[in-house]
């Protein structure tokens, strides 16, 4: 009981920075969002906590991340992406790109919302086959403020996206390693320049 309350706080609290009804840079207390939401304060010290972790929330603020911040998020996913899809020209199996594929078809034909999470799902199919514990938990960290990125990406509808992810399932499924590795670069980076060129005109 104790869990769901912990969890259901900390994905209230996330959804309300995602939804804009927390503010970037706007100052927080354990009293006051405990008030808002008519819970004691153990649960929303537990959400906080796990917000900041994922730096959504920093020194007590709503983090409002600078350009550098995404240029260093981006770099630590090309590190951890580039490996992860050269072990899945490795060690996928049919199964595991078919999943990649209906992705990339729900990424084409589907609503904001379903393309948010067929994003999601697709990058992290390929980090999960690692099986590398600590990389895995690393990439989780960053998902939350990853989104508020994604968001972007995809409410302007960067051209090209679905066909890259498109390119990088056939490299995988080709078991071609060194063109999965500079896709998958070419495909952050370009990721990273578009969202910035947004984020920078929305200041």
């Amino acid at each position: 009981m104790e869990n769901s309350k912990n969890e259901k706080t900390y994905e209230t609290l996330r959804d309300m920075i995602f939804n804009g009804d927390l503010k970037k840079g706007e100052k927080i207390t354990e009293t006051n969002l405990a008030n808002t939401l008519g819970i004691s304060r153990t649960p929303v010290r537990e959400a906080i906590r796990r917000l900041e972790q994922e730096k959504l929330i920093d020194n007590n603020r709503i983090a409002n991340p600078t350009e550098r911040d995404y240029q260093d998020i981006f770099e630590m996913r090309i590190l951890i992406e580039k490996f992860a899809v050269a072990k899945a020209t490795q060690f996928f199996s049919p199964s595991d790109i078919e999943e990649l594929e209906n992705y990339v078809e729900i990424g084409y034909s589907g609503e904001l919302e379903a393309k948010m999470d067929v994003n999601k799902s697709f990058h992290e199919k390929i980090v999960n086959g690692t099986k590398n514990k600590m990389m895995i938990e690393y990439f989780n960290q960053m998902q939350s403020i990853i989104y508020l990125f994604r968001k972007t990406v995809l409410s302007y509808k960067r051209p090209g996206l679905i066909d890259e992810h498109k390119e990088i399932v056939t490299a995988i499924k080709e078991r071609d390693t060194e063109r999965a590795e500079k896709l998958i670069v070419e495909h952050l980076k370009a990721d990273l320049e578009f969202g910035l060129y947004y984020l920078r005109d929305d200041e």
